[in-house]
């Protein structure tokens, strides 16, 4: 019985690996940001966090928007039609790209909201300027993400991955040059980080684009690629199955900024620990989230074979896989939460020494709470992939609103703000939403496989 989930690992891995190498390489340009930050003090880290947090809500809804071209792909790879692949290429790479510059333009909006926000006044006078660059940086990353969507509809999941580790390496060379000012580049601190997020994205879509002119896997559906005849019924298509993906991922990532904001009610230690443990936590995430494409492609293939009875054994294995990946996870984040937030800080600065010890206890505390949501975050996002796979996007986006923001953020509000647990309080309210949301989705993957199941048999006469 065990085996035939069992014996699907070998190839869910190697499906997934590129991907999660690829999103790992999006939370390691965070990584080094915060690292090389870090060692400027504690309000630069903070302030950095402050930043991000608005960008963070943009993204999600960016790359929201972005994941419908993946499991369209797929189904048109399925089912061999070159035609439907192409137009949803061109599409989501249309609407990627407006919806780039809209988001741009709202966070540039939205920036006074910062000085309303009971925020650490030296932490908001240090992120207004890194914020006007980062954000502009979502253009070009969103846009890469149609394109990486595209690729890993057709299976091809290295591509991306190879671009994202050379854009990660011209990302940390250009924050050394820029942040400390080494080999006579001006020293321009946490405004230095933004420049090598910037640069680094333009260099993803360049590289990808480059990869796809040349390989022959991809020459029948760039080829020709005219954008001046767009169809409505497919952006629309694209819209019906984004935005609420989109939604699906705002809501997530907003109780995760709101986890931010909050913190910095706190103090900018307790929002520094929190960046922190935010940021060890998102590693080990995008290993689900890379799995829940995996998942996405592989549901997104059997529905285009009408094959639901393989369909509902793949995606199995693949919750089985996360499961006990995540334990592992888990497993670390117990054992080396001491150690770890050590990693961000300079130990050795006398002069910030109170403020460092007070970051990395607090951060300990936080991983002892992530640890144990690392299997629910794992298995709500791959569940949430398999879902997308199906083109199932309504019902889930309901659920996680629920889960996030009904159960989730009242008991993150009361029992940050409202108790002596205080940041811990924050990230129990974290766990709650996550396994709310991750027993209510797969309720309902379980519920609709058996559905379609019953009615193909039915229909076959099986």
């Amino acid at each position: 019985m065990l085996q035939q989930y069992t014996k699907e690992f070998k190839y869910n891995l190697s499906l997934s690996f590129p991907v999660i190498l690829g999103l790992l390489g999006h939370t390691f340009v965070a990584f080094a940001d915060n690292i090389m930050v870090g060692q400027l003090g504690t309000a630069e880290l903070a302030a950095v966090s402050l930043g991000n947090s608005f960008v963070f809500i943009a993204m999600s809804l960016g790359i929201g928007f972005s994941t419908a071209i993946t499991p369209l792909v797929a189904e048109s790879d399925g089912a061999g039609n070159i035609t439907s692949g192409k137009s949803a290429l061109k599409h989501g790479l249309v609407l990627c790209a407006g919806l780039g510059f809209a988001l741009f333009l709202l966070i540039l909006l939205c920036k006074p909201i910062m000085y309303h926000m009971s925020q650490p006044e030296e932490v908001v006078k240090l992120a207004i300027p890194y914020l006007d660059l980062v954000a502009f940086s979502l253009v070009p990353l969103i846009v890469f993400q149609a394109l990486k969507q595209f690729s890993e509809g057709l299976s091809q999941t290295k591509y991306p991955m190879y671009v994202t580790i050379v854009a990660n390496v011209v990302n940390i060379v250009l924050n050394y040059l820029l942040i400390y000012g080494s080999f006579g580049f001006p020293k321009m601190g946490i405004v230095g980080a933004a420049v090598g997020t910037l640069v680094s994205r333009v260099v993803m879509v360049v590289l990808l684009w480059m990869v796809f002119r040349y390989k022959k896997k991809f020459a029948a559906y760039v080829y020709e690629l005219h954008f001046k005849v767009i169809e409505k019924k497919v952006l629309k298509k694209i819209v019906d199955l984004g935005f609420p993906s989109a939604m699906q991922m705002f809501f997530e990532v907003a109780i995760f900024t709101a986890a931010i904001w909050l913190s910095g009610v706190l103090g900018k230690n307790a929002q520094a620990a929190n960046q922190i443990a935010l940021n060890l936590s998102s590693m080990t995430f995008m290993v689900g989230m890379g799995l829940g494409v995996a998942a996405m492609i592989r549901v997104g293939n059997q529905k285009g074979l009408q094959d639901f009875k393989a369909l509902r054994r793949i995606a199995m294995s693949i919750f089985l896989l996360t499961f006990l990946l995540e334990i592992v996870f888990a497993i670390l984040f117990l054992v080396f939460r001491e150690a770890l937030p050590g990693i961000y800080l300079n130990t050795n600065d006398m002069l910030n020494a109170a403020d460092n010890a007070a970051v990395i206890s607090i951060t300990a505390q936080l991983l002892l709470v992530a640890a144990f949501f690392q299997i629910s975050d794992g298995l709500q996002v791959v569940v949430l992939g398999a879902l997308r796979g199906f083109q199932d996007v309504k019902i889930p986006t309901f659920i996680t609103f629920i889960a996030y923001w009904m159960i989730g953020f009242p008991v993150s509000y009361y029992l940050g703000l409202h108790t002596e647990l205080a940041s811990v309080g924050i990230w129990l309210g974290l766990l709650a939403g996550l396994t709310a949301s991750a027993v209510m989705l797969y309720m309902r993957f379980k519920t609709l496989t058996k559905m379609h199941a019953e009615t193909r048999a039915a229909v076959s006469g099986e």
